[in-house]
């Protein structure tokens, strides 16, 4: 009986010493859940396409792009400016041509860029939906020593373009008045109207080329805007008060912007209005409509670029240049016709 007890005892103790070992023993920690990936973020970008205006089209013909040439510049000492010429297929040295000059010119006339002004310039002066121009694609200045602005560097931070564009000191529009005007009539015969010459441009351009019209008006009236920089850079969102508190200039801009453009978050992610992008071009818009400008605008859903722009650039164009002259007469064939080529003269044998 004694070694009976004896057993059950030492198996209570083996149970005990089991039970005390495993209460001291940690449980396992159960594998972390790994964390749900990030919503990818949203392209707004993505349902804008260039159409068929904006590409080349079989049986259109095709302007010539002339250059790169290159300006110096007096207005800002030690810098030059490259520019490209595009002179369409129906340009008449005897007749004087209407004039665009576009800011940032090696964007907005790239072949595969989200412009191509050329294709745009080629279709519509063929079907008579805008006059006969020259197209002048004009980069930000830089030094001897400093690349060409590119594609992914429009020259930010290897040109002079923020000093060039941003800032409203009436600079800029010296360059294109003072210095490449006179540049391009010793070349071309330029309408001296400025009814008939329009300036435009994407971004720090675009602001760039409102100025220009603003400084003067006698020289330029047409301005495109897309995704202008009328914030705070260096001073550029002025403008809303300078348009309400000044006399009416004769100017007719067209303006297009996105919502999901740079929205004023800096890199501290504190908010300023003065750095917001679509917030100041509404700004722009409510000054220019108060004070009975010739203004038409577009809001997408785009971030800063061209996306949206690129593909309304027609209409942009269209809409700018609606009234140049047309003929009513049902018997003026050469008016219902594609606007070919002249034809060259024949040698005389």
């Amino acid at each position: 009986m004694n070694r009976y007890f004896r057993r059950v005892s030492a198996l209570f103790a083996t149970i005990a010493s089991a039970t005390l070992l495993s209460a001291q023993t940690p449980a396992a920690t159960p594998a972390a859940t790994p964390p749900a990936p990030a919503a990818p973020k949203p392209n707004h970008n993505i349902h804008y396409r260039l159409g068929p205006d904006s590409l080349e089209q079989e049986g259109v013909p095709k302007g010539t792009i002339k250059g790169p040439f290159t300006l110096p510049s007096e207005v800002y000492p030690g810098m030059q400016h490259t520019y490209f010429v595009y002179v369409p297929a129906q340009y008449d040295p005897a007749e004087p041509a209407s004039l665009t000059v576009f800011n940032d010119g090696q964007a907005m006339m790239h072949p595969q860029g989200d412009v191509r002004l050329q294709n745009v310039m080629d279709n519509l002066i063929y079907r008579r939906e805008i006059p006969v121009m020259i197209g002048v694609f004009i980069n930000p200045g830089r030094r001897p020593d400093q690349p060409e602005p590119t594609m992914s560097e429009w020259g930010d931070r290897t040109t002079n373009r923020p000093a060039e564009y941003n800032t409203p000191d009436g600079k800029y529009t010296k360059v294109i008045v003072d210095e490449l005007l006179p540049a391009l009539k010793k070349e071309y015969n330029i309408s001296d109207d400025p009814e008939r010459r329009c300036i435009g441009g994407a971004s720090s351009g675009a602001i760039a080329a409102w100025m220009v019209a603003w400084d003067r008006p006698d020289q330029f009236r047409k301005v495109i805007s897309v995704v202008g920089s009328f914030v705070n850079l260096r001073g550029g969102h002025i403008f809303p008060e300078l348009i309400l508190k000044s006399e009416k200039k004769p100017i007719r801009i067209f303006m297009q912007d996105g919502r999901n453009d740079n929205r004023g978050l800096g890199r501290t992610g504190v908010y300023s209005q003065d750095r917001d992008w679509f917030y100041q071009n509404i700004r722009m818009m409510k000054a220019l409509t108060a004070k009975g400008y010739d203004l038409n605008y577009s809001w997408g859903i785009n971030e800063h670029g061209q996306k949206m722009g690129g593909p309304i650039m027609p209409e942009m164009m269209r809409w700018i240049w609606r009234d140049h002259p047309v003929s009513d007469d049902p018997n003026d064939m050469v008016e219902r016709s594609f606007r070919e080529p002249k034809a060259k003269a024949k040698p005389v044998n």
